[in-house]
C-alpha cells in the first residue's frame, strides 16, 4: 500500500486512501425513494444525477469514493407477509434494471471475487440486501430464490417482529430466535447469504450469534454504549462479534448517533402516536416528522460523534470488525458534513485525524467486510 507523508492534509490522504481503496457500505435506501418518488421510473429520476430529492446519485458516490454497495430492497414490515414478498421482488427488480440502465457505472455483484472483479473495471459493485424477515412470508423456499435473484443479506427483522424473531423496536414476543428463527439462520449460511442483525433485538442478536456456523454482519448499527437507543450495538455483542468474526458497520443516522437525536426521537414517537401513527411504521413515521420538524428541530449530529462510534467499535471489537453502513436514504436527515454519499472522504479524514494509519482505514472502509463475504461464501462451500 502506497503511504502518503503525514504532512499531506487529511482530506487528500482519505481521497487517496478511497482511490486505492473504495468504499464497501453496507447499507443505502435508494431503491425505496426510486419507488416512492417515481415508480422506478429512470427517466423522471435519472441517477446520472446531479439529483435534489435524494442523498444519491452517481457523480457523489464518485466523489464519495464508493466502490461498492449494498443496496436495501427494503418494503415495510406492515405489509402482509404476501404483500411484502411481491413488493420485494419488486424492489429486487428495480435494481436489477436500475445496474442495467447504469451499466458503465454500475456492475452487477454477488460475491466478493465481484467486488473486485468492479473496483478493475472502474465500476462500483452492486449487490443487495433484504431489510426484514418479513419480506419472507415465513418461507425459506423464498429465502433461496432471493438468493437466486442476487441478494446476499437479510435482515433478521425491521421495526416489527417477526413470528421467529424478536425486533429491537417491538415488544418481546420469541424471546430472540424461535427454533424456526434458528432454521433460517442455519439456511443462510448452507446458501451462503449474511446475517445482518441490523434492527433485531439483542436476544436475538445472542441467538443467532450462538446458532451461525458464518460471520455476522450489522449493516447499519451504531453502539448502544454511546447512544443508547435500541437499534444500536450492546458492547457485550460487539465482544461477541469478534468471536464470530462480523463486523458492525457504523451507520450514520442522528437517532442512532446523537443522545440528544435520540431523545427527540422519543419525543417525536409519542407525539406521533397521540395522532395514531406507530414510530414503527416507517413510512407514516417519515411522512409525520416531515410536519413534525418544522416546530420541533432535531437536534444536530457531527462527524465527530460518528467517528466516536467507529473508534468504540473498533475498541471494543477490534479494528477487524468494523465498517460502515451509511444509510443514506433511509431517513430524513444526516449528520453535518455527511448530508450525502459524498461525504466519506470527510468521515475517513477525521479518523486520520485521530492517529488511524491507512492500513487501518483500508480496514473499516474495504477489506473487513470483504474478509466476512469471502468466509461466508466458503461455509456454503464446504457444505
Amino acid at each position: 500500500m502506497a503511504r502518503m507523508s503525514p504532512t499531506v492534509p487529511p482530506l487528500d490522504r482519505a481521497r487517496a486512501l478511497l482511490d486505492e481503496h473504495p468504499l464497501v457500505d453496507g447499507h443505502n435506501d435508494l431503491p425505496w425513494q426510486l419507488r416512492e418518488q417515481v415508480g422506478y421510473d429512470f427517466d423522471r429520476l435519472d441517477i446520472a444525477g446531479p439529483l435534489t430529492t435524494t442523498n444519491t446519485d452517481l457523480p457523489r458516490l464518485r466523489a464519495g469514493g464508493v466502490g461498492a454497495q449494498f443496496w436495501s430492497v427494503f418494503v415495510p414490515s406492515t405489509l402482509p407477509g404476501p404483500e411484502a414478498v411481491v413488493a420485494t421482488l419488486e424492489q429486487v427488480d428495480g435494481v436489477r434494471r436500475m445496474i442495467g440502465r447504469y451499466a458503465a457505472h454500475l456492475a452487477p455483484a454477488r460475491t466478493s471475487g465481484d467486488v473486485a472483479a468492479a473496483a478493475r473495471e472502474g465500476r462500483i459493485a452492486s449487490l443487495m440486501g433484504a431489510e426484514g424477515g418479513h419480506s419472507l412470508g415465513g418461507s425459506l423456499a423464498v429465502l433461496r430464490l432471493l438468493h437466486e435473484l442476487g441478494v446476499r443479506y437479510l435482515t433478521l427483522t425491521h421495526n416489527d417482529n417477526v413470528p421467529w424473531a424478536d425486533s429491537a423496536t417491538d415488544v418481546p414476543a420469541a424471546g430472540g430466535l424461535t427454533d424456526f428463527g434458528r432454521e433460517v439462520v442455519r439456511e443462510m449460511n448452507r446458501i451462503g447469504m449474511m446475517v445482518d442483525l441490523s434492527h433485531v433485538a439483542a436476544s436475538t442478536m445472542r441467538d443467532a450469534l450462538e446458532t451461525t456456523s458464518a460471520p455476522a454482519i450489522f449493516s447499519h448499527s451504531s453502539a448502544r454504549a454511546l447512544c443508547d437507543s435500541p437499534r444500536n450495538v450492546p458492547d457485550d455483542v460487539l465482544a461477541r462479534l469478534a468471536d464470530n468474526d462480523g463486523v458492525c458497520m457504523v451507520t450514520f443516522v442522528p437517532e442512532f448517533v446523537s443522545p440528544a437525536a435520540a431523545e427527540w426521537r422519543i419525543e417525536a414517537s409519542a407525539a406521533a402516536a397521540q395522532v395514531g401513527v406507530d414510530a414503527k411504521d416507517w413510512v407514516g413515521f417519515q411522512r409525520f416528522v416531515a410536519g413534525y420538524v418544522t416546530d420541533h428541530q432535531k437536534p444536530s449530529a457531527t462527524i465527530e460523534q460518528v467517528a466516536d462510534h467507529v473508534e468504540h467499535v473498533r475498541e471494543v471489537a477490534g479494528i477487524d470488525h468494523v465498517g460502515i453502513g451509511g444509510d443514506y436514504d433511509g431517513t430524513d436527515t444526516f449528520p453535518v458534513g455527511l448530508e450525502d454519499v459524498s461525504g466519506y472522504p470527510r468521515l475517513v479524514a477525521a479518523l486520520l485525524e485521530r492517529g488511524w494509519s491507512d492500513g487501518d482505514g483500508a480496514k473499516l472502509v474495504r477489506e473487513n467486510v470483504l474478509r466476512v463475504m469471502r468466509a461466508v461464501e466458503d461455509v456454503a462451500q464446504a457444505g
